[in-house]
């Protein structure tokens, strides 16, 4: 997850509803203003008002309603399973490299450290990647507000049961341990709610995590959201055998360099010295919902050398 968050911009207030004329349950009449709902005659509880009619953006209906998305998120676990238990065990443990790039590289030059005797991990980002935030997410498309920090950490603090597991996630964790490979999960979410977060990963069925060993946040390394300096934390106890995120920040803070365009950003990832890492030992989730991935202007994402125009329709 990046803390650059880009959901549903803020619904336009709604004019007040009218005052109307409500017989209560003893035969009284009483003007009420400003209802949305009239109770029930019986004088019970009035029930939830409808939410079918509410609209749903599309980058949600996508990565938490389709079955495409369950369906790549499926993919892309199976691949990293098989990886770890098929691939990994036939490598020579003491010829074995991190995953993780290390201090000093570039993204046209990366380096990866020998791993020697170090146990094996792999490591994965916790939202969108392992857990769905449906219950964050349905708030927000139901509301129409933007993303704002203090409902987040309202969230992280009071939603651990409303996350669901990534499909896949489970059943390519469970592999890994059942392999010996250590699971650890390195995450923005605020260190100061890391009994919340290691209840979410449970309540997901993908734990367990324990924050200072198997679960990394924010702030456990006195920085912000960059995540480099927990993985090389990390590395220096593990041979990081494979990451796994749904933004490219989870595999190295390199991309989130200021200076990169979009364009620029998107091409560093097919880098040739980069290319031959995704889906062998770096994992990607979708998420057309929020994050890094969410931007570009109309050159970054249509080169002009693709323009077309229909020809019906004459030339714009």
């Amino acid at each position: 997850m990046d803390d650059k968050r880009a959901e549903a911009p803020a619904a336009a207030p709604s004019a007040p509803a009218p005052a109307q004329s409500v017989q209560t349950p003893q035969g009284n009449w009483q003007v009420v203003q400003g209802a949305t709902q009239l109770p029930p005659p019986s004088g019970a509880a009035a029930r939830p008002a409808a939410t079918d009619t509410v609209a749903v953006p599309e980058g949600m209906q996508y990565l938490y309603g389709s079955g495409e998305s369950a369906g790549l998120s499926l993919q892309a676990y199976r691949a990293l399973s098989d990886y770890l238990t098929q691939q990994i065990p036939y490598r020579r443990k003491n010829t074995l490299r991190q995953v993780v790039m290390s201090d000093g590289s570039t993204l046209d030059a990366p380096q990866f450290e020998p791993c020697g005797a170090k146990p094996l991990a792999v490591v994965l980002d916790v939202d969108e990647t392992a857990v769905l935030n449906l219950g964050y997410e349905g708030d927000a498309a139901k509301r129409g507000e933007a993303y704002d920090d203090a409902r987040w950490q309202r969230w992280e603090q009071t939603g651990a049961d409303k996350v669901a597991a990534v499909p896949g996630a489970k059943l390519a964790l469970d592999a890994a341990r059942n392999a010996g490979i250590t699971v650890i999960f390195n995450s923005n979410r605020s260190n100061a709610n890391a009994a919340a977060t290691e209840a979410a990963i449970a309540h997901a069925g993908l734990g367990p995590a324990k924050h200072g060993e198997t679960l990394w946040l924010k702030g456990d390394d006195g920085g912000g959201s960059g995540k480099d300096d927990r993985r090389w934390a990390i590395a220096s106890g593990y041979c990081v055998v494979a990451m796994v995120g749904d933004q490219l920040g989870d595999f190295s803070d390199l991309f989130g360099d200021a200076r990169l365009t979009p364009a620029a950003r998107r091409a560093a990832a097919a880098t040739p010295a980069l290319a031959g890492l995704w889906g062998n030992g770096w994992f990607l989730l979708p998420n057309p919902v929020y994050g890094s991935g969410l931007k570009g202007g109309f050159d970054d994402v249509f080169p002009t050398d693709t323009r077309w125009s229909d020809p019906a329709k004459g030339v714009n």
